[in-house]
């Protein structure tokens, strides 16, 4: 279901009562990490066309077409409530009537294998939107994205009936197939766990590979229309000339990436499952920011006539 931005707001403000003594990274450093060439992928991908007219004639008027990553949200995925790492944001995820405490359906001793784990996920908009333009721009003609800087389009806690529950996800086709919407694979011996149902309860004993399932629902929730969920939608509206990101796919790069920022703050973008180091977070905590994927050529007349990508 949808939600004003001022509504989902105030009710996550509401909420809040003080900040985790467990977060894990603040602002600066996930403002000081959109700097990454690898995360932008900036491409020159084809030529737009324009019907420029004035009182002497019409021509037409070429703009070169790019395509490159935009940093949208920070996804982050951590086991009780108030303890989102991200600091300064770690306050609007605090226990609340409906959502208290968490962590995993066992005893959590040392050695104990934990099968279950339990994680809340925000989704909040990226806070480097400024820095991060001028560094896109620094390649050339820069694209705009869907998202504006420290707004919550998520908040685990305030969904409580789908998070915790998995109401009414858990009779959804994709949750009751083996093989149907999952993050890796039995075949490929990487299966990390299943999309559905988008809930906060996973069968996963590597607590890495549960946070990054976990961050992988609220995406996929969060860049949907219509899903049975409390969040505002992350995506823009395709305009003459630009071409927004859409839906995004687990193990699909051209519909979104992630950036690993807490435990381990990384300069590069994968999906997962991911071959890169999986660190373990002492506290359980974890944030991604995710990276989707924008096209957008600079208007240069009145008309747009269409565009042609190269091949």
């Amino acid at each position: 279901m949808k939600n004003s931005p001022v509504r989902l707001l105030a009710a996550a403000i509401a909420t809040c009562a003080s900040f985790s003594t467990s977060a894990a990274i603040n602002s600066a450093a996930i403002i000081s990490s959109s700097l990454s060439p690898d995360c932008l992928e900036y491409k020159v991908v084809g030529i737009c066309y324009w019907l420029f007219c004035t009182p002497y004639g019409c021509k037409v008027r070429t703009s070169t077409k790019v395509r490159h990553y935009i940093p949208d949200v920070v996804v982050s995925a951590y086991a009780n409530t108030g303890d989102n790492p991200w600091t300064e944001m770690s306050s609007l995820g605090m226990p609340n009537a409906s959502a208290q405490a968490g962590n995993d359906g066992t005893t959590n001793h040392n050695n104990e294998n934990n099968n279950i784990k339990f994680k809340e996920a925000d989704v909040i908009g990226h806070p480097g939107g400024s820095l991060f333009s001028r560094f896109a721009s620094a390649s050339g003609y820069a694209c705009k994205g869907a998202t504006t800087p420290f707004m919550p389009y998520m908040l685990s806690t305030l969904d409580t009936i789908a998070w915790r529950y998995g109401i009414p996800e858990s009779v959804y086709p994709e949750s009751l197939t083996p093989g149907m919407r999952e993050v890796g694979g039995m075949l490929s011996g990487d299966l990390w766990g299943s999309v559905y149902p988008r809930s906060g309860f996973l069968h996963q004993s590597d607590d890495y590979k549960a946070g990054a399932v976990i961050a992988q629902r609220a995406g996929d929730v969060t860049t949907r229309y219509g899903q049975p969920h409390l969040y505002m939608p992350i995506r823009a509206t395709p305009e003459e000339g630009y071409w927004p990101a859409g839906e995004l796919l687990e193990g699909d790069a051209t519909t979104g990436k992630w950036q690993e920022l807490t435990p381990t703050l990384s300069t590069t973008c994968a999906v997962f499952p991911n071959s890169g180091p999986q660190v373990q977070a002492e506290d359980e905590a974890y944030a991604w920011a995710l990276w989707r994927p924008y096209s957008c050529c600079q208007r240069r007349g009145q008309t747009f006539l269409g565009s042609t990508d190269f091949q």
